[in-house]
């Protein structure tokens, strides 16, 4: 399988998403977001986590403006698969690929700790490799996560089963608690957590490990 993760100016967490495809068996090609055509081969398109553009104000919709968002769209249009993580979720509404927003925390401060997540969806490529309703531990770090959505869409996301995973206890006050939600082919996930930051015992957990192997062993086997 053919990964690339998109670099944006800023991102500090693109080379932690690359390791933890690589560690799940992917090829892993970094992407420059000036650039203005993803490769063509790629099978999934990670847009990482990190503080794009200084996370001064906005940076996911300063980031959705980038040359290689274009492309990005049409790549998720075509059936392609993408995970947006943090910043890289925020990028995700911005262009419209996921529908919501991220707004600040609602008690104005920047969140970082690890967080208990449900899981609330396994029919997808992402999350397949867990139990539905296995409750997980995976870190977040933001101050602009408080996922937003109209009551018709939200209703729209539960009755359609997108929401990927909720919270336990909601840290920014996210509608429905919902820290994640996937599109409706399922082929792209949006989350505020970082799996890519449990990859490996010496992050203190492993509970991101299923979601990457269940995601390259998926579209090996397509």
């Amino acid at each position: 399988m053919k990964a690339g993760v998109i670099v944006f100016p800023g991102s500090n967490c693109d080379r932690d998403l690359a390791v933890a495809f690589e560690r799940a068996g992917a090829q892993v090609q970094m992407i420059w977001h000036k650039e203005t055509e993803l490769p063509s081969d790629l099978d999934i398109v990670g847009v990482p986590g990190g503080f794009s553009f200084g996370d001064y104000l906005r940076c996911g919709a300063i980031a959705a403006q980038s040359p290689i968002t274009k492309s990005l769209i049409r790549h998720t249009e075509r059936g392609g698969y993408a995970i947006g993580i943090c910043n890289g979720f925020q990028v995700l509404t911005e262009t419209g690929i996921l529908p919501g927003a991220l707004m600040r925390n609602t008690n104005l401060k920047f969140v970082c700790k690890p967080v208990g997540l449900k899981v609330e969806n396994t029919d997808n490529a992402f999350l397949s490799g867990y139990e539905l309703g296995q409750h997980i531990i995976v870190p977040v770090a933001h101050h602009d996560g408080n996922y937003i959505a109209t009551d018709e869409k939200l209703a729209q996301l539960k009755a359609e089963g997108r929401v990927a995973f909720t919270y336990l206890d909601n840290p920014n006050g996210s509608t429905g608690d919902i820290a994640g939600v996937i599109s409706k082919n399922r082929r792209v996930l949006g989350m505020m957590p970082h799996p890519e930051r449990c990859v490996d015992e010496h992050h203190g957990g492993t509970d991101g490990v299923a979601m990457f192997r269940s995601l390259v062993d998926s579209v090996v086997a397509a």
